[in-house]
């Protein structure tokens, strides 16, 4: 006999040796090659991580384009129903978020197999939670960083920065109740809408099709464009972070717990440091050393966060 040729290959149970013929493919169970339903365990494809892990894919990309689209255009199009249905600022932001999920979530009430791959592992450790939350919060210094930064080329208009102080004055908390209320429409409910969407469905189902790091950057640049212009490449770096920490651990959870942490603190911090007597004037030596020290920090932070067994 010849010498014996062994694989690797990832799946629930982590990374297994198998005997196999050099050259050869290694089949697992659930994803198997040929075509399919959307979210049948015959089409989810898988795209290895760089590190090695299995991301299957949950619907096929023809369909995972017109989710997001159509979720996109629903959140757009939740504004003008906003006036009559007589909602506040609260039930507005919180239409809009749910309006852009709403496409996704009536395809997983259909499909429901592809819930396994759109949301990966759903246990996690406490630690991997910890971890999660303060990946966020170095993220938010950096942001902070990259913002003023931005500012030196293409500085905020006087309506921006008006329409974000009203935001801000309007969601401040008048009780406890309040302030839960004001932190789950402002930080809980858009992490979760925006992830289920963006790292849940359209990284997953794009890194089968286009390879893992064109997938991020794709997914990356839809992150951005449903935010306001303002905020562009702020949100296209979080979204390359979050798609990458996605694909790292094989779940949904910590980009979300990461996205919900960074969205609380500029909830909670940005009408803090913001003077509306005193007119805005960029800051690059400050905002260099928030991009670097909260680079500094998220780095280590991302690397512990190891792939979820």
């Amino acid at each position: 006999m010849g010498p014996k040729h062994y694989m690797l290959t990832a799946g629930a149970r982590g990374v297994q040796v198998r005997r196999g013929k050099p050259g050869g493919t290694s089949r697992q169970p659930g994803f198997r090659a040929g075509r399919g339903r959307p979210g049948h365990p015959r089409d989810n494809g898988p795209c290895m991580s760089q590190n090695g892990s299995a991301i299957r894919r949950p619907f096929h990309i023809f369909l995972a384009l017109p989710l997001v689209v159509l979720g996109v255009v629903a959140m757009v199009g939740s504004v003008r129903l906003a006036g009559p249905l007589g909602l506040g600022l609260r039930g507005q932001i919180a239409l809009g978020t749910l309006a852009l999920a709403a496409p996704t979530l009536l395809a997983l009430a259909f499909l429901r197999r592809a819930t396994g791959a759109v949301l990966g592992r759903v246990r996690v450790a406490p630690r991997t939670v910890a971890l999660s939350a303060l990946l966020g919060a170095a993220l938010w210094v950096g942001s902070i960083g990259l913002i003023e930064l931005q500012s030196l080329v293409r500085p905020p208009s006087s309506e921006e920065l008006e329409l974000f102080r009203r935001l801000h004055a309007a969601l401040a908390p008048s009780s406890l109740f309040d302030g839960v209320g004001s932190l789950v429409v402002i930080a809980v409910l858009p992490a979760m809408c925006e992830e289920l969407v963006m790292r849940g469905v359209l990284l997953t189902s794009l890194c089968p099709v286009t390879g893992p790091l064109f997938a991020v950057f794709l997914t990356a640049g839809a992150f951005a464009v449903i935010h306001d212009p303002l905020r562009l490449l702020f949100a296209f770096v979080l979204g390359l972070a979050f798609g990458a920490l996605r694909l790292r651990t094989g779940s949904l959870v910590p980009p979300l717990i990461s996205h919900a942490s960074l969205n609380a603190l500029t909830f909670f911090v940005a009408p803090l440091i913001d003077d509306p007597t005193q007119p805005y004037t960029p800051q690059p030596a400050l905002g260099l050393a928030c991009l670097l020290a909260g680079a500094a920090v998220a780095w280590p932070l991302f690397r512990a966060l190891r792939p979820l067994r």
